[in-house]
């Protein structure tokens, strides 16, 4: 048996035999028995034929004066012509059925879903119907019937015949799918294309998966603001701005090491950059260029810690002796080679010489005798050293501030040359003051400005992490961080719906980052909390929002940032102490700056005090208390305290600085101080995200459990590679 193609295939017209189907029962007769006389005198014909093509003839087109006799006269000629057998094969390989019968009509769709297939029976010469699902078999077409099974019924005969694994390998055609209420619907149709439903599914929305959230909308109201004067990012701009500050860095390394004999101080130059911004009302994002006063009290007290040497705890009694020895030495040589007062001078050498006689006499001195009589040296040289250089310490801030004022000029007057290169020179501000009365939720930075166009940045794509190129100058970024910052950039960026812009951008905010992080640096600058942390403060405490983030390592899409001009394309609402929010639930957890840290919580107190809407900040700062520094001081006697934890040293972890670019293995970093966890609330915040006990005891304990989870993770690890 050959199953008859239902399917529809590329044939001549065949109107003629359409026509000859109307006829009479005693002219098909007829041309019956004349069809077959003519299959008897073409068979020497078509063995003469040793492949027959198939050839695409016209059928004769009988005009109702003709008759059957005048058609089979045609016949005949085509038989006489030698083409007789050619078209009868032609008629046989068109339609699937000896040129002595006629097609029958096809299945419909629906009897085909129910099962019904069409077989041609070589016995008896005509087609039959067979049900594959109930193995039924007619010679006449099936009645189409509504058909209702029960689930049981249903599963039964699914279970006894399945599908067909030739025709239908999927078993998609054999049984419709059973409905909510367990029968099939009438009629049996399956629908396969979702223009068939009246109602649209609703598209799936993509949620990228990472250590964040995108998904949580802010809780955040603000007054509306002002657009910011910032030009935007261009690559050759944010290149010049780069390397003046990797000179500055390298100027200030220097100018240590000539003047005083010691290296910068670590990390030194990130927290004098941060101390600037807080006071700073210069037009740069990153270059200080307005501040007063102009030297930085930060940056001295550093410089001045490291002299004569810089001090650490050593591990080994050895290490202790030499030390003590070193200052000793450092601090005699640093007397006698300035312009020191007499007094100076005598105090100093008198307390170095003694010390080196102790030194002499003294055979086994414990290691706390060694760090008592160093404790006793500095007590009595550190003031007059410092009287000392102090001119010469404050000259080396003054010259970096100067020098910053420079550059920053420098980098203006590149990005008002690329204004006026793309035509846009004289173009006046969009926007206006905004209204100050007008709330509405929180929304990146606007600019009023247009964007000049910019340059291409080279793609380079690798395993894990991808690079971006510009004119030489690469940037890396992991692979998912890349993805992140592509949605971050669908939310919030609405002048380059296209993404032409996207990859410059990157690359801006990219190298900005590198170039104030610096090498080997600033990785406590950027430390993140964990990913279960931050769950528990939104659900627990309502928090959408940081205060402190950068759109490396957020994870709310909305924060506030260090750079207005390159976060903003990515969620950035700008710095914290620009930003005046009227009500919202917050997570703080700056810089390891203290001037930031006591800048902070002044804002925190401002913020309660003027605002009598829900304003909540769960505030995370390090339990520095030798000594402690003004803003913990401020922050545990603040009257918006509504409750404090301590959460012990080397109990927690922290997330790396650097997570956009390194291993996932590596991104967590053991806590080598406590942490303060504060909550400052406004009588408004408290009724709403109040610190219960319960909520206090899940946000100390989530911290405290993901830490031991991680170190039997690391332990087990580390069992299983040095098993053998």
């Amino acid at each position: 048996m050959n199953e008859v193609s239902g399917g529809k295939q590329d044939i001549p017209n065949t109107s003629s035999w359409e026509t000859l189907s109307g006829q009479s029962q005693s002219s098909l007769s007829t041309m019956h028995h004349h069809h077959q006389s003519l299959q008897q005198d073409a068979t020497p014909a078509v063995a003469q034929v040793i492949v027959p093509t198939p050839v695409k003839l016209q059928a004769p087109m009988l005009s109702s004066a003709q008759t059957i006799s005048d058609h089979c006269s045609q016949l005949g000629h085509m038989q006489q012509s030698g083409l007789m057998a050619q078209s009868l094969t032609n008629f046989v390989h068109w339609n699937g059925t000896p040129p002595g019968t006629f097609p029958e009509p096809e299945l419909s769709p629906e009897l085909q879903q129910q099962g019904w297939k069409k077989f041609w029976s070589k016995r008896e010469n005509r087609p039959y119907f067979w049900n594959k699902l109930t193995g039924e078999s007619l010679w006449v077409i099936p009645p189409l019937k509504p058909q209702v099974l029960s689930i049981n019924s249903y599963i039964s005969t699914v279970s006894v015949f399945k599908f067909d694994p030739i025709t239908d390998p999927l078993g998609i055609c054999g049984v419709p799918p059973v409905s909510g209420n367990g029968a099939i619907p009438p009629g049996g149709t399956l629908k396969r294309r979702a223009s068939e439903d009246s109602v649209v599914p609703a598209a799936k929305k993509f949620v990228l998966a990472g250590p964040w959230d995108l998904e949580i909308p802010t809780n955040v109201i603000i007054y509306e603001r002002a657009p910011s004067n910032l030009p935007h990012v261009h690559p050759e701009a944010e290149a010049l701005r780069c390397g003046l500050l990797a000179k500055l860095r390298q100027c200030y390394q220097e100018l240590c090491h000539t003047r005083e004999s010691i290296d910068a101080p670590k990390d030194s130059f990130n927290r004098w950059l941060m101390e600037r911004k807080v006071i700073d009302c210069g037009s740069d994002p990153l270059l200080p260029s307005q501040c007063f006063p102009e030297i930085s009290m930060s940056m001295y007290r550093e410089i001045m810690n490291d002299i004569p040497i810089k001090l650490v705890r050593p591990k080994f009694t050895g290490d202790a002796r030499k030390q003590l020895s070193r200052y000793a030495e450092a601090a005699k040589k640093m007397i006698e080679s300035r312009a020191a007062s007499s007094e100076s001078r005598k105090v100093v050498k008198w307390n170095a010489e003694d010390t080196f006689q102790w030194l002499r006499r003294t055979v086994g001195a414990t290691f706390d005798d060694f760090q008592d009589r160093l404790a006793h040296l500095k007590r009595q040289c550190q003031p007059h050293l410092t009287e000392t250089v102090k001119a010469s310490v404050e000259g080396i801030c003054l010259k970096i501030y100067h020098l910053s004022t420079e550059y920053a000029k420098k980098v203006k007057d590149k990005n008002n040359q690329i204004l006026k290169d793309n035509g846009l020179g004289n173009v006046i501000p969009l926007g206006g003051p905004a209204s100050a009365q007008r709330k509405v939720w929180c929304y990146p930075v606007q600019f009023s400005l247009p964007t000049p166009r910019l340059p291409q940045v080279d793609y380079l794509p690798e395993r894990e992490q991808t690079m971006l190129r510009f004119h030489g100058d690469t940037v890396c970024i992991n692979n998912m961080h890349l993805a992140k910052l592509e949605h971050l950039y669908r939310y919030n960026c609405f002048d380059d719906k296209k993404f032409e812009m996207f990859l410059p951008r990157v690359w801006c905010m990219l190298k900005r980052y590198q170039t104030y992080l610096g090498i080997n640096e600033g990785q406590a600058t950027q430390m993140a909390l964990p990913v279960t942390v931050f769950e528990c403060l939104q659900r627990s405490f309502g928090v959408t929002f940081e205060c402190f983030a950068s759109p490396l390592n957020c994870y709310f899409r909305q924060y506030c940032s260090a750079f207005a001009d390159t976060d903003s394309y990515f969620g950035s609402r700008g710095p914290f102490l620009d930003f005046r929010p009227v009500s919202g639930s917050f997570q703080a957890n700056p810089p390891y700056c203290e001037e930031l840290m006591e800048a902070m919580v002044n804002h925190f107190e401002r913020l309660l005090a003027d605002s009598t809407e829900p304003l909540s900040f769960v505030v995370f700062l390090p339990e520095w208390r030798d000594p402690a520094p003004n803003a913990l001081i401020k922050l545990e006697s603040s009257h918006f305290k509504r409750k404090q934890v301590v959460v012990p040293a080397m109990e927690h972890e922290y997330r790396h600085g650097f997570q956009h670019i390194l291993p996932k293995g590596e991104v967590n970093i053991r806590a080598a101080h406590g942490t303060l966890v504060v909550w400052l609330q406004n009588a408004a915040g408290t009724a709403r995200w109040g610190p219960t006990e319960e909520r206090k005891f899940l946000a100390e304990g989530i911290w405290r459990i993901l830490f031991y989870q991680l170190h039997f993770i690391q332990q087990k690890q580390y069992n299983k590679n040095t098993k053998y």
